[in-house]
């Protein structure tokens, strides 16, 4: 009895011990003691085995006033790998991390999600594997996975349900397949969710936080005050794509039904509108917004206007404090951002508009694998992640 407490004792301070070093909360002994108060004999014993386990490493900092620089405490790059999987329509973007949430790799893996799921996480797997390797994380274990599919998602048994850009992956088992393919918790999330998460997770960029992704289809993922994802009951939070445009139109969108917003204002549209179809397409685009092209002009603010009703609404429904516009679409920025704020500022109250800011995402930046991180380190580090990592 007494050593099954004693077991359970040095468990519970091991929880604390990781959870404090992981959150930054605490970087020395003396302050995990201070910050746990545990004994500072239990913590100099508890310390030191996670140091043993690989999981800990302890450096001297860089100065001192007086005697010999303090030893500062941090989880250890090579203790754990996350990887991420963001797979677009044409081409799947990859990124490995280590625990402290530095990404280590990227690459891309061209293969159009048309192509079934088969195809692209075979190819997904296969680009992992290379990554690991070629940057000597074979010995790191993946603790984690993260994949971001772009449409409806059912979060709880990591599949996509009925999604219309995605021929072959309704139902498909991609959590479950992942899992057997490298042994380790895999999550499988919408794509906006995670490019929310990595908006949210930058310094200037205040939380409630609306993302919107207008690519081939218009998407929404929300982040409420405390960090967390909204998803709904059953994942379908965020799925604007679908709802009726405000204009009296009859295009028939993918889904089968007329009118619906992504048909009319998706970057997939105006590309098919102005005949901008195929490879290249986006650049072509570019080019005649560059040059003032005025249908190419026209075809984006009318695009940015019919945004603008949708985000109105949820401006009303969420409240959001941020409001991020990502996709392709975002490429356009200044054409698109003045035509969803001239109708979210007409349309919303002023209470729900005085400190809402409006912007898009930072061209270059990959906040969907940005957000596959973030979401990936929260999990290895909650109470059962920890029970996880210790348990090895």
């Amino acid at each position: 009895m007494a050593t099954d407490s004693a077991r359970n004792f040095a468990t519970v301070a091991l929880r604390q011990i990781l959870g404090a070093v992981a959150s930054q909360e605490a970087t020395s002994r003396a302050e995990i003691a201070r910050r746990t108060s545990l004994a500072r004999s239990t913590v100099g014993q508890q310390v030191d085995d996670l140091l043993r386990r690989g999981i800990f490493e302890e450096t001297e900092a860089g100065s001192s006033v007086r005697g010999r620089p303090p030893k500062v405490l941090a989880i250890s790059p090579h203790a754990g790998t996350i990887a991420v999987a963001d797979v677009d329509v044409n081409a799947t973007k990859i990124a490995l991390a280590d625990l402290t949430r530095r990404i280590v790799a990227r690459s891309v893996v061209p293969v159009p999600v048309e192509d079934g799921p088969a195809a692209v996480l075979g190819a997904v797997t296969s680009r992992i594997r290379e990554l690991l390797g070629a940057h000597g994380r074979d010995g790191a274990p993946v603790r984690e996975l993260v994949v971001g599919l772009p449409g409806p998602v059912d979060f709880q048994h990591g599949c996509a349900v009925r999604p219309p850009i995605m021929p072959g992956w309704d139902a498909y088992p991609v959590g479950a397949y992942l899992r057997e393919q490298f042994d380790a918790p895999v999550v499988v999330d919408n794509d906006v969710n995670l490019m929310a998460l990595g908006e949210a997770a930058r310094d200037d960029v205040d939380a409630p936080l609306l993302a919107l992704k207008i690519g081939a289809g218009i998407g929404a993922g929300i982040i409420t005050a405390d960090g967390s994802v909204h998803r709904g009951a059953d994942g379908a939070a965020g799925d604007i794509g679908h709802l009726r445009a405000s204009g009296d139109s009859e295009v028939l969108c993918r889904c089968g039904k007329t009118g619906c917003v992504e048909a009319i204002a998706s970057h997939g549209a105006v590309l098919r509108d102005l005949g901008f179809t195929g490879e290249g397409g986006t650049a072509r685009l570019t080019e005649a917004v560059a040059h003032g092209d005025p249908e190419a002009l026209y075809r984006i603010r009318q695009a940015a206007t019919e945004i603008g009703e949708v985000v109105a609404t949820l401006v009303h429904m969420y409240n959001p404090r941020t409001l991020v516009l990502g996709g392709p679409m975002s490429e356009q920025r200044d054409e698109l951002l003045s035509g969803v704020r001239a109708v979210v500022y007409q349309r919303a109250l002023p209470l729900a508009t005085r400190r809402l800011t409006i912007t898009t995402t930072e061209p270059g930046s990959d906040p969907g694998l940005a957000g596959g991180v973030a979401l990936a380190a929260r999990d290895v580090f909650s109470p059962e992640g920890i029970a996880r990592l210790l348990a090895e």
